[in-house]
């Protein structure tokens, strides 16, 4: 078996997977921390890559398109000190991370791994339930169903439409951009009806904004991952794909239950369009937010 401990943690390679774990020194991201150990197989690899540096050298894990839930729900936006794939090499271990490095390559080539994207996950993706909570509200995935309760500092829009919850049936695609610390990022479940991703992501009842603590909001890539690992995966349907921007989907979409309100649910929906048609006539709604907020009130019940 090779292997090499790092401060920012271990890979090891047994000939069949690659198990990365982090580290426990507290300059360790939270993310990578939260996240824990994770089992690559072989057949998930496309090649690993040792760039040397002059203080620090770096290996780079590259793994096959459509391999890994993780990557396909954050788009290569992860920063980089917590993407899984990557670990920081001292200089005096350099000889150490190229041997298991050419061990990953050796195997590659006598098992004849392919580098075209793969069909199906690899990779199981962050387990389940997974709850984390942001600047915009607490999102919760139980393998099932989504439900975001919203924070006091949310949008007022939001919170007269109450918590959301989004069996996975009804997710089309999942979209998420890390906050930078200098711009907003976002967590958008996009659902079959494409009106919703047209609200802006702080209007969105559908979507968390993630506007504060960089380092607590990078954990709804969490989420993201652990929805994207249980949605079709895109090679099942590359002709049909939502749009990023449009959140189009022209299959045919499955039927919601629908169970008949209580009283005590009439009389919550009675309120909340009260309030939204309160916000609306204040101005605080265009015309469109108005209609889309007022939808999602009333799918919710």
């Amino acid at each position: 078996m090779a292997e090499i401990i790092q401060r920012d943690g271990t890979w090891a390679f047994d000939g069949s997977t690659v198990r990365i774990t982090p580290g426990l020194h507290r300059s360790v991201p939270l993310f990578r921390q939260t996240y824990g150990e994770i089992t690559v197989p072989l057949e998930a690899v496309a090649g690993i890559v040792l760039e040397p540096e002059r203080r620090r050298g770096r290996l780079r894990l590259r793994l096959r398109e459509g391999a890994d839930p993780l990557l396909q729900a954050t788009g290569g936006r992860l920063p980089e000190t917590a993407d899984p794939y990557r670990l920081a090499v001292d200089v005096d271990r350099a000889g150490v991370a190229e041997y298991l490095a050419e061990e990953i390559r050796r195997a590659l080539l006598l098992e004849q791994i392919p580098k075209e994207p793969a069909e199906a996950y690899l990779l199981p993706g962050p387990q389940v339930p997974v709850s984390v909570r942001s600047s915009d509200g607490t999102v919760s995935f139980d393998g099932g169903r989504v439900r975001i309760d919203w924070a006091d500092t949310s949008d007022r829009v939001k919170r007269a439409t109450g918590p959301r919850i989004i069996g996975v049936g009804d997710v089309v695609q999942v979209e998420w951009l890390p906050n930078s610390g200098h711009e907003d990022g976002f967590l958008r479940f996009v659902t079959r009806e494409a009106v919703y991703s047209k609200l802006p992501p702080e209007k969105d009842p559908y979507a968390l904004d993630l506007w504060g603590s960089t380092r607590r909001d990078l954990l709804t890539a969490l989420v993201a991952a652990a929805v994207t690992a249980r949605l079709p995966h895109p090679s099942t349907h590359p002709a049909t794909h939502p749009s990023t921007h449009e959140g189009e989907h022209t299959g045919r979409p499955r039927p919601a239950t629908v169970f008949p309100p209580s009283a005590d649910h009439h009389d919550v929906l009675l309120r909340r369009l009260r309030e939204l048609g309160e916000l609306y006539r204040d101005g605080v709604l265009t015309d469109e937010e108005f209609a889309a907020t007022k939808a999602a009130v009333l799918r919710g019940f």
